[in-house]
């Protein structure tokens, strides 16, 4: 059998297996605020959240065209892929993608077992630029576009990163306070009532806007591996079979719920009521859908903490937890250079081995880590019925550890900050 078309089997089953796990990871993203106020039920929040997701795959391909041109550098200036290149290494295009999924993946099952909702796009990035770095040297990676045109990893990754939180955090906290003050004269229950409904609207938008911009990113990656193997030449569109595939892996990741990193986005950042809730899920949807029409490739993990932390800053007297933000923002900052570590060493040890060979053992090693984080996370279980279950102050992130923690230390009061107190 052909040794490049095992690589890119091996490479389609991964990329749609991170598809998978981009959607349980960032389930929360859309969904959180809703399940943490009551406003949806756990199950129907994630089976709707899937829904959604796999309608707004089919919305754009302006981020899987990003994916496809603006990482790796393998077409010539005007934009069709270099002969020499596809000649000589469609098999090394092949294995730098399989290597920088692994990457990716590995990131996002770690953050998911520790409840930390770091970013599956700038894993995926992280995981194929180091794969592309060891493989080709630094010239292999489209750092910026040609010209003053904003593009490449910075112009349509780098960027959108820092800044899409803050401004997701401005018009959340703007949104709470015009809330708040129309409102004022409203009883505290209707307020409730009233907002719960505008919240499952406003969940709903996030997971349309999420499908438009993360089930993107798989799409383009699989169109990278066509190209490279040479059964795909058009780098301005997707093959639609692609389409479908990238939607319904991650339309099934978000049903399964990524269960812990909702519990810390919905009850480990503020104690949020849905007044905030719908506010947060507007600001999120707003700025995923115009960075989506951008083509820029950005965290809708940064984006939707941006907003919920927004939403605690637009409440007098609301209770930011700043450590467990910490935290988050640490993640955040390693997540690329973290996956682009394992990248690189997953192309370095598929390409000693060689081949379609190389390809399987790196395969092989990914299982192997997934099936041991699925057995660890059995120790300390979080599901839709416990998701909702107070925030434990030691918690590191979502994830409960009653036999590490002593229960002395478990009664001591977590450093929070009132706002506007």
């Amino acid at each position: 059998m052909d040794l490049s078309f095992i690589l890119l089997v091996l490479v389609i089953v991964t990329a749609l297996a991170f598809d998978f796990t981009n959607g349980f990871h960032d389930t929360g993203n859309a969904m959180a605020t809703s399940i943490a106020t009551g406003a949806l039920k756990p199950k129907v929040a994630v089976a709707l959240s899937g829904i959604l997701n796999l309608i707004g795959a089919f919305l754009s391909v302006e981020v899987a065209l990003t994916v496809t041109n603006a990482v790796i550098k393998i077409q010539a200036k005007d934009g069709a892929p270099k002969p020499e290149f596809l000649a000589d290494h469609g098999q090394a295009l092949l294995l730098i993608v399989l290597a920088g999924l692994v990457g990716g993946i590995v990131w996002n099952l770690l953050t998911w077992l520790l409840g930390i909702p770091s970013s599956s796009s700038h894993a995926l990035f992280g995981g194929l630029i180091g794969s592309a770095i060891a493989a080709i040297g630094m010239a292999g990676v489209k750092w910026t576009g040609d010209g003053s045109k904003l593009d490449g990893v910075v112009g349509k990754v780098i960027i959108p990163a820092f800044l899409s939180p803050f401004i997701a955090a401005v018009v959340a906290a703007l949104g709470t306070k015009l809330i708040y003050a129309i409102t004022k004269k409203v009883s505290h229950a209707e307020s409730e009532r009233g907002f719960r409904w505008g919240q499952i609207c406003s969940a709903s938008l996030v997971s349309l806007a999420h499908g438009t911009n993360d089930a993107q990113k798989t799409m383009g990656v699989i169109t990278l591996a066509l190209i490279g193997y040479g059964s795909w030449t058009d780098t301005h569109s997707v093959p639609l079979w692609v389409k479908f595939a990238c939607a319904l892996a991650i339309a099934a990741g978000t049903y399964l719920g990524g269960w812990r990193i909702i519990r810390t986005l919905g009850k480990g950042l503020v104690e949020i009521e849905s007044p905030q809730g719908m506010a947060a899920e507007s600001a999120s949807s707003a700025v995923i859908l115009v960075s989506s029409h951008l083509g820029f490739a950005l965290s809708t993990t940064h984006v939707a903490t941006g907003s919920i932390l927004g939403t605690g800053l637009g409440k007098k007297g609301a209770e930011v937890r700043w450590g467990v933000a910490g935290r988050m923002v640490l993640a955040w900052f390693i997540t690329l250079p973290a996956a682009a570590v394992v990248g690189a060493l997953m192309w370095y040890l598929g390409d000693v081995i060689g081949g379609g060979a190389g390809g399987i053992v790196v395969f092989a090693i990914l299982c192997a880590f997934a099936a041991y984080m699925f057995y660890h996370s059995r120790k300390t279980p979080v599901d839709h019925n416990n998701v909702n279950e107070e925030w434990d102050p030691q918690d590191l992130a979502a994830t409960h550890i009653p036999d590490v923690v002593a229960e002395s230390d478990r009664n001591t009061v977590h450093p929070a900050t009132k706002v506007g107190s």
